[in-house]
């Protein structure tokens, strides 16, 4: 059981929920950038939310099923066909052996996450499937798919969907579909929330206000690490020597440039530039999906705030992750 590659896409890579307890070794979490699209995909499909799925950044693979493969494919809306037929996202779709699906270019956002029933058959390295390019280190061979390449799936322990088995065709899919944040990234005006951080009284009142008021560029030279924001520059109220201290997935630092930087799934273990923020979990997702050029602003919520917004989000989770069990024995 596998997956063909026929194209590979621009970046496609193997990843999970990271790769944890190993950062004292110099080893990043690293792991999804959009960790709720991913545990989506793999909701639809009865696969555990921690199960790997495949990473697609802007462009997307050709990928040919060997076997009868149940999918979900849940993120940026791309343009997805089998066989010329258009495949709907957010939902799962049953693909016939033979098919081949072909993920195109990104038209709203900028990653997708591809999972499959029962998983991919690679093995764990470090407590972790996911792909970490730099120490060419798990995933699919430590590294980004290429044409040729025969990934392996493993197969699911019990069928799902019964009603899409039964249909013919080169795939099915239901009517209905999962709650996805697509739509919050339409309107073209990124906001996106933060907690003041440990260092955010070291700025001068006026560079706090210049913060939340200035709407952001995300810089070319962005990427899995960390996210550059253009716009002013800050300046810190007085020098600041600190030592290096942990940082985490979104961490606002400011460099001596007075330019933010975000830290994303690779960042560093610790890190010496002051930090202005913390970007609230609930929004990450929404930020990991905003390309270089896209434009934000970030405002400021309480601590209180952002817990309650990330527990909301669990909550409706459970709630889909109950309604999906149903669906999946009907």
């Amino acid at each position: 059981m596998a997956l063909r590659v026929q194209r590979a896409g621009i970046l496609s890579t193997l990843q999970d929920l990271g790769r944890y307890g190993y950062q004292r070794f110099g080893v990043p979490v690293g792991g999804v950038m959009d960790e709720y699209s991913h545990r989506l995909a793999n909701l639809v499909v009865g696969n555990d939310e921690r199960e790997a799925t495949l990473e697609i950044t802007l462009l997307g693979p050709r990928l040919e099923f060997t076997c009868d493969t149940l999918i979900g494919l849940c993120g940026g809306d791309f343009e997805c066909s089998i066989e010329g037929h258009r495949v709907p996202m957010a939902r799962p779709v049953l693909s016939r052996a033979g098919s081949v699906l072909d993920i195109g270019a990104c038209r709203l956002g900028c990653r997708a996450y591809l999972a499959v029933a029962g998983g991919f058959d690679v093995p764990l390295v470090m407590g972790s499937k996911s792909t970490y390019l730099r120490g060419h280190l798990g995933g699919f061979q430590g590294r980004a798919l290429r044409r040729g390449d025969l990934l392996p799936t493993a197969e699911s322990r019990t069928p799902l969907y019964p009603e899409l088995h039964a249909r013919h065709g080169s795939f099915q899919y239901p009517r209905w579909s999962v709650n996805a944040h697509v739509a919050f990234l339409a309107h073209g005006h990124h906001r996106i929330r933060f907690v003041p951080g440990r260092h955010w009284e070291r700025f001068s009142e006026g560079d706090r206000q210049q913060l939340c008021a200035t709407q952001f560029r995300i810089g070319p030279d962005s990427d899995r690490m960390g996210y550059h924001l253009e716009g002013a520059a800050l300046v810190l109220d007085r020098p600041i020597e600190i030592q290096s201290e942990a940082v985490t997935f979104g961490s606002v630092q400011v460099p001596p440039d007075g330019r933010p930087i975000v830290l994303m799934a690779n960042r560093q273990a610790t890190g010496g530039y002051p930090r202005i923020g913390e970007v609230a979990s609930v929004d990450l997702p929404l930020l990991a999906q905003l390309p270089p050029g896209d434009t934000l602003r970030l405002e400021p919520v309480s601590l209180e705030r952002s817990q309650s917004l990330y527990l909301q989000r669990e909550r409706e989770l459970v709630l889909l992750r109950e309604g999906l069990r149903m669906r999946m024995k009907a």
